[in-house]
């Protein structure tokens, strides 16, 4: 059994299909095809189940896939581990951001960390937190930007800030000149709001109960600047995180409201697993996110 005999049965788990396993691991088809069958024979077992237009995992080769998960990601560790005694701040680190904090985030995240850690560059992966949960899991990302609560005994969390929520309007809506929305009232209206797989969306809707109201009338978009623009037009409202309110991104079409109080807001904070070896890269990026100056956040200390 072989550190590469793992990778290749969890690509295949993870594409359900050998030759887009092959591919993900830069070998031939019937190279990986061997490499697994010979693993199988050794544990005695099948692993996979092939069909004509599919593969499956045996019960319990879902188990066994698990667990090579597991043992790669802790032999990647050796390597992180032997890394500490380098200098921690030169590798690239791999972060993983939602979507409604990386386009605000970024811009001034970027120049903070030049001058926190100048030599170590980010890879960043853009995605919802389910996703980005089971890529931090798996050892594809190192840390990851992501609204609380958030994780399990596994992962670390570190709190970032704070953000409240605002109510975009149409310049010539009927509340354009209302100095403040109390959350029930968006029930009134047409909402747009992000997919239902983006957090963002669960939480508006946990902070503004009348819209899980039957009858409510709400539409999705896939990005918040796609539905700043859908308000612009007149589509309806909706709620934006302040750090997209900022100066940068605000269209003269709409109005930006705040919420009465009590005001929805979302904790945004730092995951990343424990056996991650870097905390020096961890706490740059924490120190950085700290320097950043983003409307409308309280940063914590």
């Amino acid at each position: 059994m072989t550190l590469n005999e793992l990778r290749f049965i969890v690509a295949v788990a993870q594409e359900r299909n050998f030759r887009r396993a092959a591919e993900k691991s830069f070998i031939s088809q019937p190279a990986l095809s061997l490499a697994i069958q010979k693993l199988e024979e050794e544990l005695g077992l099948k692993i996979f189940e092939r069909g004509k237009s599919e593969v499956t995992l045996t019960p319990v080769g879902i188990t066994i896939v698990e667990q090579a998960q597991r043992v790669l990601e802790e032999a990647e560790r050796i390597r992180e581990i032997a890394d500490q005694g380098k200098n921690q701040l030169t590798a690239p680190l791999r972060i993983g951001i939602i979507h409604s904090v990386s386009p605000y985030l970024l811009p001034d995240l970027i120049p903070a960390l030049k001058k926190v850690a100048p030599v170590m560059p980010l890879q960043v992966e853009e995605n919802i937190t389910a996703n980005l949960d089971m890529l931090l899991r798996n050892g594809k990302l190192d840390v990851i930007i992501i609204a609380l609560p958030f994780g399990d005994g596994s992962i670390l969390t570190r709190p970032l800030y704070d953000e409240p929520f605002d109510v975009v309007v149409n310049r010539d809506h009927r509340w354009a000149g209302r100095r403040s929305i109390k959350s029930d009232d968006l029930a009134e209206e047409k909402v747009l709001l992000l997919d239902s797989g983006h957090c963002f969306s669960n939480q508006v809707a946990e902070s503004c109960p009348e819209l899980n109201r039957k009858g409510a009338e709400i539409q999705h978009g896939t990005s918040l600047e796609t539905i700043r623009n859908m308000v612009a037009s007149g589509l309806g409202i909706t709620v934006l995180p302040a750090s997209a309110n900022s100066a940068r991104y605000r269209s003269p079409l709409v109005k930006v409201i705040p919420f009465t109080k009590p005001v929805p807001t979302r904790r945004i904070a730092l995951a990343w697993r424990k056996s991650f070896a870097r905390t020096q890269a961890v706490e740059a990026l924490a120190e950085a996110v700290a320097h950043a100056k983003i409307t409308g956040i309280k940063h914590l200390a």
